[in-house]
């Protein structure tokens, strides 16, 4: 199998645990408070992320330097204030114009990509973006009300997001993946804990009797090693061999695998136009993976542009 295509696979599984995980993690945020929670779940994933890095690894410790950890410290920086924002935003805007606003990181990953580093996306990933917006419109936006100071918040996240894409692909074509998986998560750990002793009760969130509740010791062990030290090292190591637009686009489907999540854990119910924007999002992510000379109506005197 070509590398990018089992890159983009491995991505794909990435974004299945972060959306399977979304319903786990919105239980454990009714116990406790969200900058804890993710201190918590980055910290436990960073020691795991050590430990192998020291068992397994070691001479990739011989390649540190200043220019490899602050280009970890910086994707971390990126990382952090997605979560940080969408967290703010969910205060005091709807869950589906979050995932809406938050999902337009799919637009912002090719358009920054362009004007940061003059990639040029091809025509099939401009049609997959597009087609995917409108599934992420149809899939979320069931109640479109006016905007607020929590969708600001989460523009600032979907531009958090997209640069964290952006640079992950940068650096990690540089740089040793585990090392700098472990500067990345570290980062967002300290700068999470940080906040967590700034903003939230994290005396009550230290509580022994609310980290081992069933919701929050679950969500915790489940999204520290899968959604966390896993899925972000598998971002890093595959990211080189695919383009920024490309993982945009699969990580779109973090929305449909949370709905049918939800559908089976939650007996959530999804209209048919939300039906309808899951397979747009599908979609979209297909035709970025198709040779360009497949899609007759993008063709041009017989030739492509990438």
């Amino acid at each position: 199998m070509k590398k990018p295509i089992f890159a983009d696979i491995s991505l794909l599984f990435v974004t299945l645990f972060w959306g399977t995980t979304f319903v786990l993690v919105q239980n454990a945020i009714n116990s406790i408070e969200p900058f804890s929670f993710n201190g918590i779940r980055f910290l436990t994933a960073a020691i795991l992320l050590m430990i192998c890095l020291l068992i397994f690894e070691r001479k990739q410790l011989k390649l540190l330097n200043l220019k490899l950890a602050l280009s970890g410290v910086f994707i971390g920086f990126w990382l952090f204030l997605g979560y940080a924002t969408q967290t703010i935003g969910l205060l005091y805007t709807t869950t589906s114009k979050a995932g809406f606003i938050t999902g337009l990181n799919v637009i912002f990953v090719p358009l920054f990509s362009l004007f940061l580093f003059k990639q040029y996306p091809s025509k099939n990933a401009i049609f997959g973006v597009l087609t995917a917006t409108v599934g992420l419109f149809l899939l979320t936006m069931t109640d479109v009300a006016g905007l607020n100071i929590g969708d600001g918040f989460m523009f600032i996240c979907a531009i958090s997001f997209a640069l964290q894409i952006i640079l992950t692909g940068k650096y990690s074509s540089k740089y040793p993946t585990l090392l700098l998986t472990v500067i990345q998560i570290s980062t967002v750990a300290i700068l999470s804990i940080i906040s967590a002793f700034l903003f939230e009760d994290w005396k009550k969130s230290l509580n022994v009797k609310i980290l081992l509740s069933h919701d929050v010791f679950i969500a915790l062990l489940i999204t520290s090693i899968f959604a966390t030290a896993i899925a972000f090292f598998v971002q890093t190591n595959f990211q080189k061999y695919t383009t920024a637009t490309r993982v945009a686009l699969i990580f779109a489907m973090e929305p449909v695998f949370a709905a049918i999540t939800g559908y089976f854990l939650a007996n959530d119910r999804l209209s048919y136009s939300a039906l309808f924007g899951c397979l747009l999002i599908f979609a979209g992510m297909i035709f970025a993976e198709l040779p360009t000379n497949r899609i007759p109506l993008l063709r041009k005197n017989n030739s492509f542009e990438r």
